[in-house]
């Protein structure tokens, strides 16, 4: 099968292309209506199939004679310990969990929040609920209490299910503690809370309300798979939402497997027995398509790892995990990679270890900037691929598809559309723009199976939010271009476009530019507020460990880079060198709390901050900043541009100087 038939197919008559996909499919009831259009512009796949999640990703596979391959591989360097569940033994604790989560009253259709760490029991939670048909939403480990509480109210759980702690690094970080404040915070109430208890940190259980994991799971019986429907919820994942309610994006059971199936095989080229590392954490859409149910539905083996990429203990601790498992894919974010490369920039702990197994690594979650493709490549001597895809679509929209014959990669770009995404290019009126014009990037309906097709509780949100801007396209909220060849060029969301002096150009090509310099270990480039052209750009850099370089000399090359490869009118002439920048846990730089930070406009740190006391350093590199007057001098001598109030300045002298 080859990538243009795929592609083409997959487009010009989508119920046959994906009634073909479902085929490979273990159906209770094998679906014969593939798609129906609703009169709102959704769509629904698969009405009338049955189906268990559950089933597929453990039962199936072992009457597929894989019971006794290893499904799941426990590996925790921050606790030292590692564990290892065939399919056999992970569907046993999966069915007795579910069959205590009956016991305790979870119906078909219910919520459960799972609140836990990464932890194999999260894994098994998420299958326990599938298997039951209880509709899960995993709340990422370690969320404040007020978000936790935000989506419990939304979700309305039957039952909460929660670790004693989580770890980052050598720190304990106490679950309970949390939990307790949150269901303080929140109207609604589950009616029990099952607590997972670690050695690091034990628990208060709340008499009447709280139990014991591993009491409650001995005692149970374990359960079978039940029938659903394909529309029936699987899970419901959160993701920010623009009026501080975070939107409970809705991922339905028929089209997530058969979505999940396609991508396995044909885009990462995996294939059942193959061991495959998805590099995240259960508390993303990752966790959900690329450590649980895309692998073991697939019949691989997936790496359940509770670390980091340094300082667990350095940074080569995932080449470790490469060389013991023999993983054969690796699926990652690239701040990690950049994390790495900073700290091991010529690659000394990486030709440690045994990579031979390794047939290609997959980056995404944020733009892969070309220095750090060049490196990882160079240094791995492995294939690296961009791609891209969104909570809401819940696999690639674009990526090459190493699984079909004719694929291609180019890079810089996140690659072709992948089969079922016809990804488009308009302007602000709508209008269709050619190759090489940069404008937003939208989807034409109908999404393929998987992506999402409504909001939890809110329907009406998610046509506001996706398909209304452009009609009868989803709205992706991303900017970029398609070039000549097809390949899709993804530069940022669409308020990362920055206009200076009208000319609108994108941060993320600026980013990659300064990503490139020898001295720069990741950086971020946001506009800021000028009286006079609107917006500027200003670079903030992350310099490798055991750079010599001065902030004056940096600048200097920098501005010059740009200046050669944009031109002047990018009016890119501020560097300002810092220890590290503002990330989210899963690694994504928060960019518009920068820029808030520079133009001194309020701001609340989002929940999802990494580590709150970098936002404080951040402000007091950038206390040279005037809010809404634009740049001020540093004081330092290097703010000689006398051009600001000429229109069309950012010329001369200052450009030279690297002021």
């Amino acid at each position: 099968m080859t990538y243009q038939h795929s592609y083409a197919r997959s487009i010009n008559d989508p119920a046959a292309f994906w009634a073909e996909q479902a085929s490979s499919l273990a159906w209770y009831r094998t679906p014969l209506q593939t798609l129906t259009e609703n009169p709102d512009g959704t769509h629904q796949w698969f009405a009338d199939g049955r189906l268990n999640s559950c089933y597929l990703a453990l039962d199936h596979q072992i009457e597929q004679g894989r019971g006794e391959q290893t499904a799941l591989i426990y590996d925790s360097p921050v606790t030292g310990s590692q564990q290892q569940f065939t399919y056999v033994q992970l569907r046993d604790e999966v069915a007795r969990l579910a069959g205590l989560l009956r016991e305790l009253g979870v119906k078909q259709g219910d919520g459960v929040i799972i609140y836990m760490p990464m932890v194999p029991q999260a894994a098994m939670a998420m299958l326990a609920c599938a298997r039951i048909g209880a509709v899960h939403s995993v709340v990422f480990g370690g969320f404040a209490a007020n978000e936790l509480a935000l989506r419990i109210d939304d979700a309305r759980p039957t039952l909460l299910l929660t670790a004693s702690c989580g770890l980052e690094f050598d720190r304990v970080i106490e679950y309970k503690p949390l939990v307790d404040r949150a269901l303080a915070l929140a109207r609604h109430q589950p009616r029990q809370v099952l607590v997972l208890q670690r050695p690091q940190a034990k628990a208060s259980l709340v008499e009447g309300r709280d139990l014991d994991w591993h009491s409650a799971v001995a005692s149970a019986s374990p359960v079978p798979p039940v029938e659903l429907a394909a529309a029936d919820p699987l899970y419901i994942m959160y993701t920010s939402g623009t009026t501080g309610k975070p939107k409970g994006i809705v991922r339905e059971n028929g089209g997530n497997a058969v979505a999940l199936g396609f991508a396995m095989r044909h885009i990462y080229g995996m294939q059942a027995g193959d061991v495959w590392w998805g590099i995240s954490d259960v508390g993303w859409v990752v966790g959900h398509s690329l450590i649980v149910y895309g692998p073991l539905m697939n019949g691989c083996t997936t790496v359940f790892y509770e670390g980091k990429p340094i300082r667990t203990p350095d940074a080569g601790a995932y080449w470790r995990v490469v060389e013991q498992y023999r993983v054969n894919g690796l699926f990652c974010a690239p701040t990690a990679m950049r994390a790495i490369r900073k700290e091991d920039p010529n690659g000394e702990l990486l030709r440690r270890y045994d990579l031979s197994s390794l047939r290609q690594l997959f980056l995404a979650g944020e733009k892969l900037d070309s220095s750090t493709h060049q490196w990882l490549e160079a240094t791995s001597g492995k294939t690296v691929h961009d791609h891209w895809w969104q909570t809401e679509t819940g696999w690639p929209v674009t990526a090459p598809c190493v699984g079909l014959d004719g694929s291609a990669a180019r890079p810089g770009s996140s690659n072709r559309a992948v089969p079922g995404y016809h990804v488009r290019v308009l302007d602000d009126d709508g209008q269709p723009l050619g190759a090489n014009q940069q404008g937003a990037i939208v989807i034409a309906l109908p999404l393929p199976p998987g992506c999402s097709q409504t909001l939890w509780g809110d329907h009406q949100r998610y046509l506001d939010a996706y398909l209304t801007t452009y009609p009868g396209f989803y709205h992706t909220g991303d900017g970029g271009y398609l070039d000549d060849d097809g390949f899709v060029y993804i530069m940022g969301r669409t308020d990362d476009v920055i206009n200076v002096s009208g000319h609108r150009l994108s941060t993320g090509e600026m980013e990659d530019l300064v990503a490139r310099h020898p001295a720069v270990a990741e950086c971020a480039v946001i506009g800021v507020h000028d009286e006079i052209k609107g917006q500027v750009p200003l670079a903030l850099v992350v310099l490798k460990d055991g750079q010599g370089i001065s902030e004056a000399a940096l600048q200097s090359e920098l501005v010059a880079s740009v200046r050669e490869q944009i031109g002047a009118l990018a009016c890119f002439n501020q560097v300002r060198v810092v220890k590290r920048l503002p990330k989210t846990r899963s690694g994504k730089i928060l960019r518009a709390v920068l820029r808030k930070i520079a133009d001194q406009q309020p701001y609340t740190p989002p929940s999802t901050l990494d580590d709150p006391a970098v936002l404080g350093e951040i402000e007091a590199v950038l206390a040279s900043f005037a809010g809404g007057s634009g740049l001020a001098p540093r004081g330092d001598g290097t703010d000689t541009d006398q051009s600001r109030d000429k229109p069309g300045g950012c010329f001369g002298k200052r450009l030279a100087q690297g002021a």
